[in-house]
Order: structure tokens, then C-alpha cells, then sequence
């Protein structure tokens, strides 16, 4: 499952990095060094995602020990969209918490400015993460599988809305129509442009699919633009650090 997981990410980060040299060429000049540091702690964040799912798929197969179901008449077909929407509200309340908890100034040193030493972030970021958050990103969907029904087949969809989500946020530029981002869909779910601004001023935008949890608890800045902040730091600015970083 590791390799699956490694691949996976390779795959998507990698499709999405050539989109990203085609539609937006010289986006990712200059940051070979940093792209190199985000592969290598993404691959050691995919053996960590690998040990839950390994056990989840064994757990199915040989002991049925999931709520995991091939039979798509085993429950009723309205529940198949809205398992996937369970998920996923499930998945973004875990990721906002635990994220927001990731800016308290300890936490935030030891592990998540790992992901924050990104910038700006790339394609190659979706996974670059320290192994604590890795932990705490990689237990949510096997701990769903064993308490929320779900057909396998929509489990799947989960994992690629997981997938392009997580690497479409960082690319450094918007793939989404305007139409998307920038209308009343878009006020309720996250894209780049509103994950950059969480980047960008570290102390909000905290969700990872919906902005629910940002517009309840106060913390949603609305979407922020593409500068690349490297242009501030040369120019003499500092970088946002953990004591700056309390949710």
C-alpha cells in the first residue's frame, strides 16, 4: 500500500507539475531545491499513509472487519452520493481541527512548518509533510471505513477528490473556472485561491474542501492572489514564523 500510495502521488503531483510548466511556464523557476525537499518528505509521508490503508484493505478482504460494501444494491442508491459527502465533511472537520491545532506555536515548530517551508508551495507540496502530521492526516478515511457504510467505488472517488484537492490547492495558480471560484459555489468551497491565502498569512483559511468551519469559527480571510512571496522576502520582509502562528 505504500507503493500505491507513493505512486499515486507521483502520478497526480507529477501530471499536475506539467500542467503547471505548460499553462504557467516559469512558475516553478528557481525552486528545484525546495521541489526536491517536497518529494522526499512526501515519499516518507506516503509510507505513513500506507501502513492505515494496508491494514484497512486486509481488514476487508480477509476478515470483513469494514463497513466497506461492493454490492450496490446493499443499501439504498441515494446513500451512495451521500456517503461521499459524509466522508467528506467528516474528513474536513478532522483536517480543520487538527490543522488549526497545527498553528498553536508548538506543534507548529515541530512538525507542521515542515509544510510551510514551501514557499511558495507546489504541486509537489500536497504531501510534504513532517510525520506527525503525516499521523494525523493518514488515520481519518480508515478510521471512516470501519464506522460509516460506503460502496467501494465511492470510496474510491473520496480518495481522488483527496488526491486533486490536496495537490490543485498548492499549485501556485488557479485550475478551476473563474465561474467556480469566484461564484456562490466558491464561497463555500476551497480552492488554490483561497488555500494561498493560508499560505500566504498563515493565521486562517484553515479547511480542506469546505469553508464551513473557517466562516463558523471566525478564521476564513476569503482567497488571496499569487504573488510570490519570495519577491517579500528579498525585499527585506520575514516570514511568517511559529510564534506568529497561534490559531
Amino acid at each position: 500500500m505504500t507503493l500505491i500510495v507513493g505512486f499515486r502521488y507521483l502520478l497526480s503531483s507529477g501530471a499536475f507539475a506539467l500542467a503547471t510548466r505548460a499553462v504557467r511556464p516559469g512558475l516553478y523557476t528557481g525552486l528545484d531545491k525546495q521541489i526536491r525537499r517536497e518529494i522526499a518528505w512526501s515519499l516518507a509521508s506516503a509510507a505513513i499513509y500506507g501502513v492505515p490503508a494496508g491494514i484497512v484493505a486486509w481488514g476487508w478482504q480477509n476478515r470483513g472487519w469494514t463497513r466497506i460494501y461492493t454490492d450496490p444494491h446493499a443499501l439504498p442508491l441515494w446513500y451512495l452520493p451521500l456517503s461521499i459527502l459524509l466522508y467528506l465533511a467528516a474528513h474536513d472537520t478532522w483536517f480543520y481541527w487538527t490543522h488549526r491545532w497545527m498553528h498553536r506555536p508548538r506543534p507548529f515548530r515541530i512538525a507542521h512548518a515542515v509544510h510551510h517551508a514551501s514557499r511558495p508551495p507546489t504541486a509537489w507540496a500536497a504531501m510534504a509533510f513532517h510525520p506527525i502530521e503525516a499521523l494525523t492526516g493518514a488515520v481519518v478515511i480508515p478510521a471512516l471505513v470501519f464506522l460509516i457504510p460506503i460502496h467501494v467505488a465511492a470510496l474510491g472517488l473520496v480518495l481522488a477528490i483527496m488526491t486533486v484537492m490536496g495537490v490543485t490547492n498548492h499549485m501556485g495558480w488557479e485550475i478551476f473556472p473563474r465561474v467556480l471560484w469566484r461564484g456562490p459555489i466558491g464561497a463555500w468551497l476551497i480552492t488554490a485561491s483561497h488555500h494561498q491565502r493560508h499560505h500566504a498569512d498563515y493565521r486562517c483559511n484553515y479547511g480542506l474542501y469546505f469553508r464551513f468551519w473557517d466562516r463558523l469559527c471566525g478564521t476564513d480571510r476569503g482567497i488571496g492572489d499569487f504573488a510570490d512571496p519570495r519577491r517579500g522576502e528579498r525585499a527585506g520582509a520575514r516570514p511568517p514564523d511559529a510564534r506568529n502562528s497561534v490559531a
